[in-house]
Protein backbone atom coordinates (compact mmCIF):
# COMPACT_ATOMS: atom_id res chain seq x y z
CA UNK A 1 0.00 0.00 0.00
CA UNK A 2 1.23 3.43 -0.94
CA UNK A 3 1.64 5.75 1.64
CA UNK A 4 0.82 9.46 1.52
CA UNK A 5 2.53 12.26 3.52
CA UNK A 6 0.10 15.06 2.69
CA UNK A 7 -1.05 15.74 6.20
CA UNK A 8 2.95 16.10 7.31
CA UNK A 9 3.38 18.68 4.58
CA UNK A 10 0.06 20.36 5.51
CA UNK A 11 1.45 20.29 9.00
CA UNK A 12 5.25 21.96 7.87
CA UNK A 13 3.57 24.85 6.04
CA UNK A 14 1.12 25.84 8.86
CA UNK A 15 4.33 25.57 11.23
CA UNK A 16 6.28 27.72 8.72
CA UNK A 17 3.39 30.32 8.25
CA UNK A 18 3.12 30.23 12.49
CA UNK A 19 6.67 30.83 12.94
CA UNK A 20 6.51 33.96 10.17
CA UNK A 21 3.46 35.27 11.61
CA UNK A 22 4.46 35.18 15.44
CA UNK A 23 6.72 37.85 15.48
CA UNK A 24 3.93 40.30 14.24
CA UNK A 25 1.20 38.95 16.94
CA UNK A 26 3.41 39.16 19.96
CA UNK A 27 1.40 42.87 20.64
CA UNK A 28 -1.99 41.77 19.03
CA UNK A 29 -2.64 40.02 16.33
CA UNK A 30 -2.73 42.51 13.09
CA UNK A 31 -5.73 43.59 11.83
CA UNK A 32 -7.66 41.93 9.38
CA UNK A 33 -8.25 45.06 7.22
CA UNK A 34 -3.72 46.08 8.04
CA UNK A 35 -1.98 45.30 4.56
CA UNK A 36 -0.66 42.11 6.50
CA UNK A 37 -4.27 40.97 7.42
CA UNK A 38 -5.53 41.77 3.81
CA UNK A 39 -2.40 39.63 2.57
CA UNK A 40 -3.07 36.53 4.33
CA UNK A 41 -6.62 36.47 3.13
CA UNK A 42 -5.67 36.85 -0.61
CA UNK A 43 -3.17 34.06 -0.17
CA UNK A 44 -5.14 32.09 1.70
CA UNK A 45 -8.74 32.62 -0.75
CA UNK A 46 -6.37 32.13 -3.69
CA UNK A 47 -5.19 28.61 -1.95
CA UNK A 48 -8.55 27.65 -1.66
CA UNK A 49 -9.52 28.60 -5.51
CA UNK A 50 -6.91 26.35 -6.33
CA UNK A 51 -7.63 23.97 -3.97
CA UNK A 52 -11.36 23.69 -5.54
CA UNK A 53 -10.50 24.59 -9.13
CA UNK A 54 -7.28 22.47 -10.02
CA UNK A 55 -8.23 19.33 -8.55
CA UNK A 56 -11.75 18.98 -10.54
CA UNK A 57 -10.36 20.55 -13.76
CA UNK A 58 -7.21 17.37 -13.57
CA UNK A 59 -10.54 14.80 -12.91
CA UNK A 60 -12.00 15.89 -15.97
CA UNK A 61 -8.56 15.32 -17.94
CA UNK A 62 -7.90 12.20 -20.12
CA UNK A 63 -5.06 10.97 -19.56
CA UNK A 64 -1.68 11.49 -17.54
CA UNK A 65 -0.18 14.52 -19.12
CA UNK A 66 -1.05 16.94 -16.74
CA UNK A 67 0.28 14.44 -13.64
CA UNK A 68 -1.03 11.44 -11.36
CA UNK A 69 -4.50 12.38 -10.14
CA UNK A 70 -2.57 10.95 -6.76
CA UNK A 71 -0.60 13.65 -6.73
CA UNK A 72 -2.77 16.39 -7.42
CA UNK A 73 -5.43 14.78 -4.64
CA UNK A 74 -1.96 15.26 -2.42
CA UNK A 75 -2.29 18.87 -3.60
CA UNK A 76 -5.40 19.18 -2.77
CA UNK A 77 -5.32 18.62 0.80
CA UNK A 78 -2.27 20.25 1.08
CA UNK A 79 -3.81 23.33 -0.06
CA UNK A 80 -7.66 22.83 0.89
CA UNK A 81 -5.74 22.86 4.62
CA UNK A 82 -2.97 25.67 4.06
CA UNK A 83 -5.48 28.04 2.87
CA UNK A 84 -8.03 28.18 5.20
CA UNK A 85 -5.00 28.73 8.49
CA UNK A 86 -4.22 31.85 6.40
CA UNK A 87 -7.81 32.55 6.60
CA UNK A 88 -8.38 31.69 10.01
CA UNK A 89 -5.35 33.99 10.72
CA UNK A 90 -6.50 36.72 8.38
CA UNK A 91 -9.80 37.36 10.68
CA UNK A 92 -7.90 38.93 13.46
CA UNK A 93 -9.66 36.15 15.90
CA UNK A 94 -12.85 38.11 15.47
CA UNK A 95 -15.94 36.57 14.37
CA UNK A 96 -18.34 38.93 13.71
CA UNK A 97 -21.10 39.72 10.77
CA UNK A 98 -20.55 37.84 7.30
CA UNK A 99 -16.77 37.23 7.92
CA UNK A 100 -17.62 35.34 10.81
CA UNK A 101 -19.91 32.70 8.87
CA UNK A 102 -17.73 32.48 6.27
CA UNK A 103 -15.11 31.53 8.73
CA UNK A 104 -17.19 29.02 10.55
CA UNK A 105 -18.58 27.39 7.56
CA UNK A 106 -14.63 27.33 6.05
CA UNK A 107 -13.69 25.09 9.08
CA UNK A 108 -17.16 23.02 8.80
CA UNK A 109 -16.09 22.27 5.09
CA UNK A 110 -11.85 21.53 5.50
CA UNK A 111 -13.65 19.10 8.69
CA UNK A 112 -15.65 17.41 6.07
CA UNK A 113 -12.53 17.51 3.73
CA UNK A 114 -10.89 15.14 6.25
CA UNK A 115 -13.74 12.68 6.92
CA UNK A 116 -13.96 12.44 3.16
CA UNK A 117 -10.05 11.57 3.35
CA UNK A 118 -10.58 8.90 5.43
CA UNK A 119 -13.67 7.61 3.24
CA UNK A 120 -11.78 8.03 -0.07
CA UNK A 121 -8.45 5.85 1.60
CA UNK A 122 -10.62 3.01 2.14
CA UNK A 123 -11.36 2.54 -1.62
CA UNK A 124 -8.47 0.67 -3.26
CA UNK A 125 -6.63 2.58 -5.80
CA UNK A 126 -3.78 1.99 -8.50
CA UNK A 127 -0.68 4.13 -8.11
CA UNK A 128 -2.70 6.82 -9.90
CA UNK A 129 -5.42 6.81 -8.31
CA UNK A 130 -8.02 4.92 -10.16
CA UNK A 131 -10.34 3.29 -8.41
CA UNK A 132 -9.72 -1.11 -8.48
CA UNK A 133 -12.55 -3.71 -9.59
CA UNK A 134 -13.67 -5.89 -7.64
CA UNK A 135 -12.37 -8.88 -9.99
CA UNK A 136 -8.76 -7.02 -9.39
CA UNK A 137 -9.00 -6.77 -5.77
CA UNK A 138 -10.15 -10.80 -5.50
CA UNK A 139 -7.28 -11.94 -7.90
CA UNK A 140 -4.96 -9.86 -4.79
CA UNK A 141 -6.54 -11.47 -1.94
CA UNK A 142 -6.10 -15.43 -3.66
CA UNK A 143 -2.59 -14.16 -4.85
CA UNK A 144 -1.98 -13.45 -0.81
CA UNK A 145 -3.69 -16.72 0.28
CA UNK A 146 -1.33 -18.37 -2.16
CA UNK A 147 1.65 -16.61 -0.45
CA UNK A 148 0.56 -17.63 2.89
CA UNK A 149 0.18 -21.59 2.12
CA UNK A 150 3.17 -21.21 0.01
CA UNK A 151 5.16 -19.84 3.31
CA UNK A 152 3.21 -22.30 5.84
CA UNK A 153 3.76 -25.35 3.85
CA UNK A 154 7.81 -25.35 4.90
CA UNK A 155 6.86 -24.58 8.44
CA UNK A 156 6.86 -26.79 11.72
CA UNK A 157 3.56 -28.21 12.40
CA UNK A 158 2.90 -26.09 15.07
CA UNK A 159 4.20 -22.38 13.18
CA UNK A 160 0.84 -24.31 10.64
CA UNK A 161 -1.77 -23.95 12.98
CA UNK A 162 -0.76 -20.79 14.45
CA UNK A 163 -0.93 -19.68 10.94
CA UNK A 164 -4.60 -21.68 10.37
CA UNK A 165 -5.51 -19.57 13.70
CA UNK A 166 -4.15 -15.85 13.26
CA UNK A 167 -5.83 -16.44 9.80
CA UNK A 168 -9.38 -17.75 11.23
CA UNK A 169 -8.94 -14.64 13.62
CA UNK A 170 -7.99 -12.09 10.92
CA UNK A 171 -11.47 -12.82 9.28
CA UNK A 172 -14.04 -9.81 8.79
CA UNK A 173 -17.70 -9.91 9.31
CA UNK A 174 -19.47 -10.74 6.06
CA UNK A 175 -22.22 -8.27 5.98
CA UNK A 176 -21.60 -4.69 4.79
CA UNK A 177 -21.51 -2.57 7.91
CA UNK A 178 -20.39 1.20 7.90
CA UNK A 179 -18.15 0.00 10.66
CA UNK A 180 -16.00 -1.65 8.48
CA UNK A 181 -15.23 1.88 6.29
CA UNK A 182 -15.29 4.33 9.43
CA UNK A 183 -14.16 1.94 11.94
CA UNK A 184 -11.46 -0.02 10.53
CA UNK A 185 -8.54 1.79 11.58
CA UNK A 186 -10.20 0.85 15.46
CA UNK A 187 -10.81 -2.78 13.58
CA UNK A 188 -7.00 -3.03 12.20
CA UNK A 189 -5.78 -1.86 16.15
CA UNK A 190 -7.34 -4.84 17.66
CA UNK A 191 -6.37 -7.34 15.04
CA UNK A 192 -2.86 -5.99 15.69
CA UNK A 193 -3.27 -6.48 19.54
CA UNK A 194 -4.68 -9.69 19.20
CA UNK A 195 -1.91 -10.59 16.65
CA UNK A 196 0.62 -9.42 18.76
CA UNK A 197 -0.38 -11.42 21.72
CA UNK A 198 -0.36 -15.07 19.73
CA UNK A 199 3.05 -14.20 18.51
CA UNK A 200 4.65 -13.06 21.91
CA UNK A 201 3.33 -16.45 23.40
CA UNK A 202 5.64 -18.24 21.09
CA UNK A 203 9.00 -19.31 22.02
CA UNK A 204 12.17 -16.69 20.59
CA UNK A 205 12.71 -19.28 17.68
CA UNK A 206 8.94 -19.13 16.69
CA UNK A 207 8.75 -14.91 17.28
CA UNK A 208 11.82 -14.76 14.80
CA UNK A 209 9.62 -16.96 12.21
CA UNK A 210 6.52 -14.93 12.81
CA UNK A 211 7.79 -11.50 11.62
CA UNK A 212 7.34 -12.48 7.89
CA UNK A 213 4.07 -14.60 8.51
CA UNK A 214 3.14 -11.12 10.50
CA UNK A 215 3.39 -9.23 6.90
CA UNK A 216 1.98 -11.57 5.02
CA UNK A 217 -1.14 -11.77 7.61
CA UNK A 218 -1.25 -7.87 7.59
CA UNK A 219 -1.36 -7.42 3.96
CA UNK A 220 -3.85 -10.59 3.85
CA UNK A 221 -6.35 -8.39 6.52
CA UNK A 222 -5.83 -5.09 4.29
CA UNK A 223 -7.17 -6.74 1.00
CA UNK A 224 -9.80 -8.19 2.76
CA UNK A 225 -10.94 -5.40 4.48
CA UNK A 226 -10.74 -3.39 1.32
CA UNK A 227 -12.63 -5.88 -0.30
CA UNK A 228 -15.63 -6.25 2.10
CA UNK A 229 -15.76 -2.68 2.54
CA UNK A 230 -15.70 -1.54 -1.13
CA UNK A 231 -19.71 -1.18 -1.94
CA UNK A 232 -20.37 0.80 1.55
CA UNK A 233 -17.37 2.84 1.05
CA UNK A 234 -18.34 4.01 -2.59
CA UNK A 235 -21.98 4.79 -0.92
CA UNK A 236 -20.42 6.52 1.87
CA UNK A 237 -18.34 8.63 -0.94
CA UNK A 238 -21.45 9.38 -3.12
CA UNK A 239 -22.68 10.32 0.15
CA UNK A 240 -20.49 12.86 1.52
CA UNK A 241 -19.74 13.90 -2.03
CA UNK A 242 -23.57 15.48 -1.85
CA UNK A 243 -22.91 17.29 0.71
CA UNK A 244 -19.85 18.78 1.02
CA UNK A 245 -19.70 19.99 -2.79
CA UNK A 246 -22.82 22.22 -1.49
CA UNK A 247 -21.04 23.18 1.52
CA UNK A 248 -18.05 24.66 -0.87
CA UNK A 249 -19.77 26.27 -2.96
CA UNK A 250 -21.92 27.94 -0.28
CA UNK A 251 -18.59 28.90 1.38
CA UNK A 252 -17.25 30.02 -1.92
CA UNK A 253 -20.43 32.50 -2.92
CA UNK A 254 -20.65 34.12 0.71
CA UNK A 255 -16.77 34.46 0.62
CA UNK A 256 -16.86 36.26 -2.91
CA UNK A 257 -19.91 38.34 -0.96
CA UNK A 258 -17.45 39.26 1.95
CA UNK A 259 -14.48 40.51 -0.54
CA UNK A 260 -16.94 42.38 -2.42
CA UNK A 261 -17.91 44.32 0.58
CA UNK A 262 -14.53 44.62 1.83
CA UNK A 263 -13.77 46.41 -1.93
CA UNK A 264 -16.37 48.64 -1.30
CA UNK A 265 -16.12 49.93 2.45
CA UNK A 266 -12.58 50.17 2.04
CA UNK A 267 -11.94 51.61 -1.21
CA UNK A 268 -15.06 52.81 -3.28
CA UNK A 269 -16.38 54.88 -0.09
CA UNK A 270 -13.30 56.24 0.47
Amino acid sequence: MRRTYELYFALAAILVVTAAYAPFALHGAPRASGLLGHGLGVVGFGLMLMTEALYSLRKRARGRAWGQMSTWLQFHIITGIAGPYLVLLHTSWQYNGLAGVVLWLTLVVVASGFVGRYIYTAVPRTADGAEMALQELETLIAQADARLQAWSAERPAAVTALTARLTAMADLPAEESVMLVLGRTLMRWGYQNQLRQEIGRLDAAGRAQAVQLRQLLDERYRLQGQRRSLAMARRLLALWHAVHVPLGLAMFALALVHIGGAIYYATLLR
